[in-house]
């Protein structure tokens, strides 16, 4: 039996405690793992700085010292969690796994933070996973019948439970006799006593790289956590394969069906580090290219190109440079503001934006502004940009969003709302600017994008990317959702994740 020594921390925190005023898409988490390396939480810290924009909420790392496994989990940010000089004493061990997460519908707490372990009759397991599984509530179901009995509401714990009942005798059969019952998109690491595993979804949903450290293998969700630990980028992880790394080597192995990859474009819109590379395209480059689409689509007589910061500025930047138009920080973001700092009430909201965005009126007065955003969801939080530029005494106000209308929801490890809530997907181009109070909208076509992507035109048979939130042509069964309308449930946010992936 293995031993597990934990400490966690969960502090009492409002459900509704996010930036009220903030509706961009949320992504789940971010996912690190190294093996075979001295201070190996060390490591593990710092490259979950570096994925800490994929999860805000919790952090969490797992540690093996060769005998226990050692875990903490806490709420908030990796710098305040980790950053003691007791790190290596308090997670000791040469592999350890790391997690950043954000939640969805619902409260954060301690019982939903990764990575979670298992202590298998076959050795112990700890694991973080990175997307959504959509047929959660399913399997859910069915091991609850079988007698399982859960500790959170993560369909991480199901992936867990799955593995447990497996009748395979090594770790890694487990894994593959688990994964094989789940649909989704997924990126997940673990370490058992002898192992790290890492494994990317068969359609290669949510990224997984493989990196080299002084000629031992490195995992993570995106290319700017190796550059943060001076690892050497080796590939991406292949859609549908196992990465499996012990004192032997590194081993490949494609235990599913093969597939054609479908990767998530959002990661390139919205979510990835602009100085990561994604698939092998720069997340800069592509965003960039995006504005120079955006400018040819929807051109606007204006004096100035001005980023919505922070994801918007690669994209105005390239707006700006092919319309031959001045490109000006007309808003100032300020990094300082925390999230436990900022638990606004329902009357704080505009205080709020103010607190986090500043209007830079020396850019902004007596000038045609034109806004350049990386994508618009609800439209609460344009609204109050649009608004904040119009009182810093700007002539005109106009709107483009780096991306196209985002008219349906996502099951995938994407915090994003009913299609009810969505602002595109029950107004027109027309009304959207009336409801944000702008002198003119604009989005990118879903032709632009795949240009931006250098991808080629859109093959709607089967499509280059998951572009599902833009499309409605999901790239996976929702057997929660089809079980829930046969039934005649209410579909909501929790369709996959039940209230916290």
């Amino acid at each position: 039996m293995n031993v597990m020594h934990e400490r966690w921390s969960n502090p009492v925190r409002d459900p509704s405690d996010r930036d009220a005023w903030d509706d961009t898409p949320r992504l789940e988490c971010g996912v690190f793992g190294v093996f075979d390396v001295d201070e190996a939480a060390a490591l593990t810290a710092l490259g979950l700085h570096s994925l800490q924009h994929r999860g805000q909420e919790a952090c969490g790392i797992a540690s093996f010292d060769g005998q226990r496994f050692h875990t903490e989990r806490h709420m908030g940010h990796v710098g305040d969690a980790f950053a003691g000089a007791d790190l290596v004493e308090r997670l000791p061990g040469r592999a350890a796994i790391g997690h950043t997460r954000y939640s969805t519908a619902g409260g954060s707490f301690i019982r939903n933070v990764q990575p979670m372990f298992a202590d298998l009759d076959s050795g112990g397991i700890a694991l973080a996973h990175n997307g959504n599984l959509t047929n959660f509530l399913t399997l859910r179901e069915q091991l609850v019948a079988d007698g399982a009995i859960f500790q959170s509401t993560s369909d991480s714990e199901v992936i867990l439970h799955l593995i447990a009942r497996s009748r395979r005798e090594k770790i890694v059969d487990r894994f593959i006799d688990a994964l094989s019952k789940i649909e989704g998109g997924y990126a997940l690491v673990a370490i058992s006593n002898k192992k790290l595993i890492g494994i990317r979804d068969p359609l290669g949903i949510r990224p997984l790289v493989l990196g080299d450290l002084d000629g031992k293998a490195v995992l993570a969700s995106e290319t700017c956590a190796l550059d943060m630990i001076g690892a050497s980028f080796v590939r991406d992880v292949e859609n549908g394969e196992m990465i499996v790394i012990d004192q032997d080597g590194v081993q490949s192995l494609k235990p599913f069906p093969a597939k054609r990859a479908r990767p998530c474009i959002f990661e390139y819109v919205y979510f990835a580090r602009p100085d990561s590379v994604v698939n092998g395209k720069s997340v800069y480059e592509v965003r960039k290219r995006m504005g120079r689409r955006l400018a040819q689509e929807t051109p606007a007589e204006v004096d100035v190109v001005v980023p919505v910061p922070d994801s918007g500025v690669p994209a105005a930047l390239g707006f700006a440079q092919e319309a031959g138009l001045p490109y000006e920080l007309g808003i100032i973001r300020n990094h300082y503001v925390g999230r436990t700092f900022i638990q606004p009430t329902q009357g704080q909201r505009e205080m709020g934006v103010r607190m986090k965005l500043s209007p830079n009126r020396s850019v902004l007065a007596g000038k045609r502004v034109l806004l350049v955003d990386d994508s618009i969801v609800r439209g609460t939080n344009s609204i109050r940009v649009v608004r904040m530029v119009r009182e810093a005494g700007a002539k005109e106000v106009h709107l483009r969003s780096a991306s196209p209308p985002i008219q349906w929801p996502d099951y995938y490890g994407i915090d994003m709302p009913d299609r009810e809530k969505l602002l595109a997907a029950n107004h027109s181009v027309e009304e959207i600017a009336k409801i944000l109070n702008v002198d003119s909208m604009g989005y990118l076509s879903v032709e632009g994008l795949y240009w931006a992507m250098e991808a080629g035109p859109r093959n709607a048979e089967d499509p280059q990317f998951t572009d599902h939130y833009f499309t409605g042509d999901y790239p996976t069964r929702l057997l929660d959702r089809e079980i829930a309308e046969g039934r005649n449930e209410a579909v909501e946010r929790q369709l996959s994740f039940l209230v916290d992936a």
